[in-house]
Order: C-alpha cells, then structure tokens, then sequence
C-alpha cells in the first residue's frame, strides 16, 4: 500500500502529463503483478464494490476521534472529499502494516461476510495500521475513485513504454469486461488470447478539433465528410450468436437498448460496427434530452421504447467476417459497410451520410446549417487512413459549430475536490425573470487557476447564506456559459435545462443588469431546442 499511497500523492501534485507519464512508468517497473493488476483495475474504473457504506464510516469515525457530527459535517464541507477528511480527522496511527495495494483489497471484500459489529471492528484495526496518506487511499477504494487526472489513454502509455508493447495492443487488451478477481497481469496483458472474449471492443479512434480547413492537407477529395452526430458513441458487437453494445465510456449498455439488441442479432457472424446510439424518429435525429430519458434505468419499459426510440447511425467497420479489419483504408471499409447496411435494410440501423458538397466553402456553409439537422459540426476523415487507436493527429477532424452562449450572475457556490477542494469553484448561474434571478445552469470548468482564486476571494466575502456546502453569493459577477444544446426540463425551476454547460469568459466588462433573460433562453430553445 506505501507504493501506491506515494504514487497517488506524487499524481495528485502534478498536472504536468509528462511527468504523470514518468510516475506511472516507475510504478509499474517495480510493483508486483498483483498491485498492478489492481492499479489498472482501479484506474479504469473497475473499483471493487463497496463493503462498508459511507454512513457506517463517518459514524465510527466520529467515535474514534471523539468528535460530534456536526463537526465532522464542518471538516468535511471545508476538506470537500470523504476519505480524505476521514484521514485528517482520525488520530495518528499506533501500529504499522506491510500489506500490499492487493492484500487490503482483499481484507474489504472479505468484509462482506461480516456484520456490523465485525465490519466496524476490521475498519477500525486498519485505519489504526495505516499512515496518514495510506488511509486516505485505503478510504478511497471504499469510498469511490482517484481524481488526479489519469486517463486510460495515459495508462495505456504508460504500460506500453514500461514493458515496450505497442499501444494499440495495450489499449485493446484492457478494454472490455475483464474482472481483477478473476485474472492475473500477465495473463491480461501477455498472454490471453483476446478471440475468447466474444464481448471485448477495440479501442476507439478520437478526432481532433479543427479550427479551419487550412490545416487539412491535400484536397477536399481526399477527405470523407459527414455529420458529428449528438449521442452516444458506441460499437455493436456480433459474435456467435451473441450481441454486446459498449459505449465509448466502456460500460456495457447493452441491455439499455433492446432494441439495438435485438437488431444487432441480423448483423452477420464476426461483425463490430463503430457508430451512434441516437435518439431517432421518422427519419430525423431526435433532441439528445430525449436519449437521456433511457441512461440511468435499470429496466426499459415498453413506453419508454416507444417515447424515446433510438437508431444506430454507423459509420464505421472494425471487424468484418471475424477478422479484424481496422488496418483497411476508410474508402474499403465504408464501401462494406454501406453494402452490409443496404442488404440487412434495418430500421434500427442506418448508415451516416457521406456529405457530397464539392469544395471547402460549400462545406463550410453546410456546417452552419448543423443544428438544424441535430448535429455538433461536422467529422473529416481521411479516405485512405486506417483506424487508429486513441487520439491520433492527422486522419480524424471534428469542425464543430461555434457553442451557444448566454450571459449568467453566479448566485450559488460550493467547493470542489481534489486540488480544489478548498476554494470554491462550483458556481450556479442565474438569468433574470420579473426582476429576480433564477437558476438555469452549473458550471466548474473554464477558468484560469487566478482567476478562480479571485472567485473564491468574492465569494468568503459576499456570502449572504450557507445551505450545507452552499453558500448563496451577492450577485455580482457576470459569465459567459457556454453549452452545446438547450431542451426544456420540468426538473429545472428555469423550464430550461443546457447541454454541457462551461464558463467561457468571465465578463468582467458588463453589469448584472446586463445579463440575459429567462426569455432570452426561450427564444433560444425556440430555435435550436425542437
């Protein structure tokens, strides 16, 4: 556990990717196979479930330190994250524990057997053996995951450059729904044969923003262009027999989408499609709210299927026949998938269109014409690229249209985690209706480290209440919010809920009684929210 306790510390005191990559690299040269086994488990979201509730462990805490829970809410609203006020709050340690990252995983999950009183005695002998940095971690396997900027794709370096792999093996090898209980790091990573899991995806291929088309080399021939549909990026699977839907998130979704499902059962043997899961209805995209309305249900209901219909829109293929064909040029690839999608004629399944617009300034008036069509811009690929892994310079474009925007007060704070974790960096932004401010949107992301101190300066001196961690702020400052898509929401006191919301400038020239109106978000949502 020392090991990686000291590996989540460094992390956590960088944002420097480079030196993150150096720190993950020197962690996996030396850790045994099982702690890295888990490292990678727990960095690609595959956290053991919880044995001990996170009531349980504020309460025997709060004994342990002889402090009430009033004080203990008040540490954990100043610290902003469980585990680690839990860590500063007990006492120091009394003994000392060679346990590895592995053992105490598997000291939590043997908690399952355990009662109450048992769980409380085994949570409360630890706590006791371990140092303060190792008890924060240790909190963190119980409580949720490690906020300190690692990506899978940074994994993926990382243990390719550790035992010289090629990183599109790496990535492939820990897609997919592999268990840590079940495996070792050497059979995961060297030895598997990955045929035998019918369900593993590849990885997918990320696009690059594209500024202007001057950037693009060769001619506009050269380059498939279609539109950069609203939904979830997803891959349908066909082996033996058996469908599996993975979203780009890797969460298997396929029993979200029955439908998809039950469609994915015409694909032929040894098929995987790369495309969008779309809200779609009579043939035209559908608002992506709509979509929302099946994430998070554990049953799909039949009138769910019927108010919120999706389609697979693909536009890609990845494996044809049982082989892998990601090294065939997009042009052959395309010109299969376009037979497969024709001969099935599947109304769940439809093919993106290949826009025919012949030059740069044609396209460029095309893609202002995107939300119209439902779409975020349009997607650029080069027709006689292969199908990369990751976020590869070069071959895939994303030309989306310029956000939306509005300008908001910030009437709501609260404190972030991790490196924010005591300044407050989660605003609530108002519009102005008869006079009053009501919120309309949240946002934490868009500011420079200086101005969110500035922020967080306004904020411990304008307070005007404090509702648990929320403190209700003197209207004053004015942002522009960014967001992608606007839908009405009757859970929103606005009417009106936006798609991922972002400051994009602090508008430190205007007044709040030049900030828009609840009726300006209406006008809004007549033209881009139908």
């Amino acid at each position: 556990m020392k090991r990686f306790s000291e590996l989540i510390a460094q992390l956590d005191q960088t944002n420097k990717t480079g030196d993150k990559l150096i720190l993950l690299q020197g962690y996996f040269k030396e850790a045994p196979d099982q702690d890295r086994l888990w490292t990678l488990a727990l960095f690609t979201h595959k956290r053991p479930k919880r044995t001990v509730t996170t009531r349980q462990l504020r309460k025997w805490c709060c004994e342990i330190a002889g402090i009430p829970d009033w004080l203990f809410e008040e540490s954990y609203q100043t610290v902003g994250d469980l585990a680690e006020t839990i860590a500063l709050v007990l006492p120091e340690n009394r003994e000392q524990s060679e346990r590895a990252l592995h053992e105490w995983i598997q000291f939590l999950e043997s908690l399952k057997i355990q009662d109450e009183t048992g769980k409380k005695r085994e949570i409360v002998k630890a706590w006791n053996q371990l140092k303060r940095d190792e008890r924060l971690v240790f909190n963190k396997l119980i409580t949720g995951g490690f906020r300190i900027g690692v990506s899978q794709q940074l994994i993926t370096r990382a243990l390719a450059a550790t035992f010289d792999m090629e990183k599109s093996s790496v990535a492939h090898r820990i897609m997919g729904n592999w268990n840590p209980f079940e495996t070792t790091f050497r059979d995961l990573l060297f030895e598997s044969d990955l045929s035998a899991d019918r369900s593993r995806p590849y990885p997918f291929y990320l696009a690059h923003p594209l500024e202007e088309t001057e950037a693009l080399t060769g001619t506009r021939s050269d380059w498939l262009a279609e539109w950069k549909w609203d939904g979830i990026r997803g891959q349908l699977i066909q082996r033996k027999g058996e469908v599996f839907i993975w979203s780009r998130g890797e969460e298997l979704v396929t029993g979200k989408f029955p439908e998809l499902e039950q469609m994915g059962k015409l694909l032929p043997e040894g098929t995987v499609l790369d495309g969008e899961i779309m809200p779609f209805e009579k043939g035209s995209p559908l608002p992506f709210g709509v979509l929302q309305t099946r994430l998070g249900r554990k049953t799909v209901s039949t009138r769910l299927l019927r108010e919120a219909p999706v389609t697979f829109m693909a536009y890609d293929l990845l494996e044809w026949k049982g082989k892998d064909v990601r090294h065939w040029e997009l042009w052959k690839r395309r010109e299969n998938l376009k037979e497969l999608v024709h001969s099935l004629a599947a109304d769940k399944l439809k093919l993106s269109r290949e826009l025919s617009e012949t030059d740069w300034t044609e396209l460029a008036a095309l893609r202002e014409q995107s939300r119209s069509v439902k779409a975020e811009g349009l997607m650029l690929k080069r027709k006689n690229g292969v199908y990369e892994t990751g976020r590869k310079r070069g071959g895939w474009w994303k030309w989306k249209i310029d956000p939306l925007t509005v300008d908001g007060v910030m009437i709501y704070a609260q404190k972030g985690h991790g490196r924010r974790a005591n300044l407050y960096s989660d605003y609530t932004f108002g519009v102005w209706n008869s006079g009053v401010l009501i919120p309309f949107a949240k946002a934490y992301s868009g500011l420079t480290d200086q101005e969110m101190k500035d922020v967080d300066s306004y904020v411990k001196k304008n307070t005007r209440e404090r509702f648990g961690p929320v403190r209700t702020v003197k209207p004053g400052l004015v942002f522009e919010i960014a967001f992608e898509g606007i839908q009405e929401s009757p859970r929103h006191k606005s009417g009106i809920a936006l798609r991922f919301p972002r400051i994009h400038r602090w508008r430190k020239d205007k007044t709040i009684e030049s900030a828009n109106t609840l009726d300006d978000l209406k006008d809004l949502l007549e033209k881009y929210g139908k």
